[in-house]
């Protein structure tokens, strides 16, 4: 059934046939249809930032921006749900087109630059979706907010998520938001992970429930930057790492159509790169702090890869584009039998 509904949506334009997927899947988790899609995934319940996911199988953040589908998605077996990423206020993102396929390499290209309707519109549909499952929110910076004052922006979408969110994500990775990633690194990210520390544990205290923070890094970094960064955000009191964003690299896709668009690359290009980081990750935080893995899984097998490299969880999008549903159930079977071996 899906690979009928993919090869009429990959008629239409990537950004076109990604709206209207998510207004089918958000119709179809109202109306219980989604059932024409799967069966229902086995729980593989896993205990990671103090939360109990009933499987370890999520979606990433960045399909669904606004939350206009968090129950259909839920409904498909994920085993959590991450929406956003959110800036503070609207913004449109950078022009179109943003975004393009690599079918032979099952890859996209984008550049949406956190196109969204904004944190209050995001909190409206969250409220509005009654979702009782594990949700994580992804937050940014707005594009004209200067990198100098990107805690403010931060804080202020910490702040009014942080009660309908089971965990939130701290974005610093993009590649499409002007000095985004310059975050990522020395004096600027401990800065931010302090005030954000900080600020969380204000919200603690008025909120009666500590939410765990997560941070989301790139895959463009050298062995040492990455143990850098694992050292900085341990010693911050973040809760996990989200392991990796998209790559500006081009490695695997060269000479194809639509390769030199400026972007960030995800699907099954990325895998090596995501999951390297994953094992450099693993053995500089040595255990002491989850990771969250995502990039590049497009079949069960790279689910299972990550976790060997050390994840906890695993995240699919643009791999959940091209296999659809049967992904999620794949990955889980996967992950499954990798607990059995051990």
């Amino acid at each position: 059934m899906y690979n009928l509904v993919r090869e009429l949506l990959f008629r239409l334009s990537p950004e076109t046939a990604h709206d209207l997927s998510l207004d089918l899947i958000g119709a179809m988790g109202r109306l219980g249809l989604d059932t024409l899609f799967h069966k229902g995934p086995p729980g593989l319940p896993v205990r990671v930032m103090g939360l109990e996911f009933p499987n370890p199988v999520g979606l990433a953040a960045g399909l669904d921006k606004n939350g206009v589908a968090i129950n259909g998605l839920a409904r498909l077996g994920f085993g959590f749900i991450e929406v956003g990423t959110v800036t503070p206020r609207p913004q449109p993102g950078n022009p179109r087109p943003r975004m393009f396929r690599l079918p032979e390499a099952q890859a996209i290209i984008n550049r949406m630059g956190f196109n969204n309707l904004g944190v209050d519109s995001l909190l409206a549909r969250v409220e509005a979706s009654r979702f009782k499952g594990i949700l994580g929110i992804n937050i940014g910076k707005n594009f004209d907010t200067p990198v100098e004052w990107a805690e403010e922006d931060y804080l202020l979408c910490l702040e009014k998520v942080y009660h309908h969110a089971s965990y939130v994500t701290v974005n610093v990775s993009s590649p499409n938001t002007p000095g985004l990633r310059s975050l990522q690194f020395g004096d600027s990210l401990q800065s931010l992970l302090n005030a954000l520390r900080q600020r969380r544990e204000d919200l603690e205290n008025r909120h009666g429930r500590r939410v765990p923070l997560a941070i989301k890094i790139a895959p463009d970094m050298s062995d040492e930057e990455i143990v850098m960064v694992a050292r900085t955000v341990l010693q911050s009191g973040m809760d996990a790492i989200i392991a990796t964003n998209t790559t500006v690299g081009r490695e695997g896709v060269k000479g194809m159509a639509r390769s030199d668009e400026a972007g960030g690359l995800s699907g099954l290009p990325l895998l090596e790169k995501s999951t390297h980081t994953v094992r450099v990750l693993a053995d500089a935080l040595g255990g002491q702090l989850p990771i969250i893995a995502v990039g590049g899984i497009t079949e069960g097998r790279h689910a299972a890869e990550k976790i060997r490299a050390g994840a906890s969880l695993v995240q699919l999008y643009t791999g959940f584009v091209y296999r659809g549903p049967a992904l999620i159930r794949e990955s889980i079977d996967a992950i499954a039998g990798l607990r059995q071996q051990s």
